[in-house]
């Protein structure tokens, strides 16, 4: 349990009436006017990514390449404006810009500002990340259990780093001796240069890639290739499983309440306090 310091919180920054209406609106998705915020946003999201990829079409950029660059600044100021109005209303500005969707919403407009120092149009063309933040879907439509499963999946993930390190580094190991078999049984005459050519094929085959740039010719390289592919979906399946034994833990019920302090969701329906940075929930 968090335990809350009490000198912590009375030095801690506290927020104007205006801050608190404007963190309403634009980082909760339960009332009428976040909602509305959301919708206009997601709205601009789609029409800014939808400009960006009319204007890499060289026919539609030669006849219409102006009006879609009056677009695309139109949505970056946009943008801007509510990338510091975001930081504006949140207690510590910080911490807002080094989380997930800080960084998400300053790569959205940082593109279009580099592209007056930087030559080269593909470099604007880089505001096509722009669509990560279609994310906000999930809190918009309070399909907040596929957040919560999104949350599922990386901490299983995170839980699960150790085990899956290890064994790939046993695969590694397992597909070095392999391509070094295959380089000894075909040799440089088939293809098989040298052992990491030798590897290069061995992941290929061992993945089920099969580019098909090398293959074995010898009876024996191909009768060896043969349970090199039957492994293959064994080894895929094991970090598979890896996973999945993790995510088979309880699941917990999540919010799309926002803690104005540090900025991060996902809190119980009767939370009072953060359980990221112990601060009081509004």
């Amino acid at each position: 349990m968090i335990k809350l310091n009490y000198t912590e919180l009375r030095h801690t920054p506290s927020l104007s009436p205006l801050q608190h209406k404007i963190h309403e609106i634009i980082f909760e998705a339960d009332t009428f006017w976040g909602k509305v915020f959301d919708v206009v946003l997601l709205i601009c999201i789609f029409l800014s990514v939808t400009v960006t990829a009319c204007d890499s079409v060289e026919s539609l950029h030669s006849e219409y390449g102006y009006y879609f660059n009056i677009a695309e600044w139109t949505f970056t100021i946009l943008f801007t404006i509510e990338y510091f109005f975001r930081l504006y209303c949140v207690a510590k500005p910080w911490l807002y810009g080094i989380s997930f969707f800080g960084i998400i919403d300053l790569m959205a407009i940082l593109p279009s500002y580099l592209s007056l120092f930087i030559d080269g149009p593909e470099l604007q063309f880089l505001s096509v990340i722009r669509i990560l933040r279609f994310f906000r879907v999930f809190r918009l439509f309070k399909l907040v259990h596929f957040t919560n499963e999104v949350e599922l999946m990386l901490d299983s993930l995170k839980r699960s780093i150790k085990r899956i390190a290890i064994f790939t580094f046993y695969v590694f190991i397992i597909v070095f001796c392999l391509g070094a078999v295959m380089y000894i049984i075909e040799g440089p005459e088939n293809g098989f240069t040298s052992i990491p050519v030798s590897v290069y094929w061995a992941v290929v085959t061992l993945t089920t890639v099969g580019y098909g740039d090398i293959s074995p010719k010898t009876p024996l390289g191909r009768t060896f290739s043969f349970f090199i592919m039957l492994l293959g979906y064994g080894i895929i399946a094991i970090p598979t499983g890896i996973v999945t034994s993790e995510m088979m833990l309880p699941k917990k019920t999540i919010t799309t309440r926002t803690c104005s302090f540090c900025c991060r969701e996902g809190h119980d329906p009767d939370a009072k306090f953060c359980k990221y940075c112990g601060k009081p929930l509004d």
